[in-house]
């Protein structure tokens, strides 16, 4: 069914409209990072600010040293992480996707399971840190987090559904092994669905801050992820403000543009490399639809 020019015009005014809508919370957020303190307690949020100010911009530039030290340990564990996911999920989906695999119906039910049953954070502690030693490690933001059950299943439906048979039947005649056919045929059919899976690991990884706060004691900071870096400099700034009448500091801290400055530090990235992997990520999202 073909859509006329009429129809596609008022849809794309209409995915504009609503892109425009979508970027109006993330203008909101930049504006009051760069307001006065004193102005968002007179005057709220606004989308042009009363009293321009770089204060949250200063303070949180404060620690700079710190900042570009935890920045380069999430880097690390949001490309490091994010391979290892891909190749985990990968490898584990097409293995169950193969009708020839014998196991692959009890794997599946073993990878189903923890979906609905989990061992709880506490078993989930004793595991990471007593028997696999994690503690106070760079794996310790890695390990734990590097398979996703979802994702599995997700990727074994996109082998089933969107891999040709034949293709991988012609290989086998072929004389291909496994490894190569995997190699070879699978991974450069599957660039869409890796895509876009290794986007939501990536970002997973990248805001992640709950396992350094189990994982990572105090005395190793050097650990320290951007996000969990940030979540304490918030902490602080908000004691710091709220304590100042008994510790006699006169200057406010900027809480409110301060927040919000650390919510446009954390999406810049997320901003600045999504649009070079959009394509991938609509066309991994919307594979398999119609078959």
């Amino acid at each position: 069914m073909r859509i006329g020019k009429r129809a596609n015009l008022i849809l794309s005014a209409g995915m504009m409209l609503l892109s425009v809508i979508g970027m109006i919370p993330v203008f909101l957020v930049i504006m009051v990072s760069f307001s006065s303190e004193g102005s968002i307690a007179r005057d709220g949020y606004r989308f042009l600010p009363a009293v321009f100010s770089t204060e949250a911009y200063r303070y949180l530039f404060e620690n700079l040293g710190g900042i570009l030290r935890s920045f380069g340990v999430t880097l690390f564990v949001t490309v490091t992480g994010s391979l290892l996911s891909l190749f985990l999920i990968a490898t584990m989906g097409f293995a169950i996707s193969r009708k020839e695999f014998k196991l692959g119906k009890i794997y599946a039910v073993l990878i189903i399971l923890p979906m609905f049953f989990s061992g709880g954070l506490a078993a989930s502690y004793a595991v990471n840190t007593q028997l696999l030693g994690l503690k106070n490690t760079i794996f310790a933001l890695i390990l734990p987090s590097a398979c996703s059950s979802w994702y599995i299943l997700i990727m074994r439906t996109y082998f089933r559904e969107s891999i040709p048979e034949e293709v991988l039947e012609a290989a086998q005649i072929d004389g291909a092994s496994f490894f190569a056919i995997f190699g070879r045929f699978v991974i450069p059919m599957s660039k869409p669905i890796l895509v876009t899976i290794g986007l939501f690991e990536a970002f997973a990884y990248w805001n992640t801050w709950y396992d350094a706060l189990l994982y990572i004691d105090s005395g190793h900071s050097s650990l320290y992820p951007l996000q969990y870096l940030l979540y304490i400099m918030q902490s602080k700034a908000e004691f710091a403000s709220s304590s100042q009448n008994v510790t006699g500091v006169i200057e406010k801290i900027p809480t409110e543009s301060f927040r919000m400055a650390l919510v446009v530090l954390i999406i810049a990235p997320i901003l600045v490399t999504y649009p070079f992997f959009h394509k991938f990520f609509v066309k991994g999202l919307t594979s398999g639809i119609g078959k």
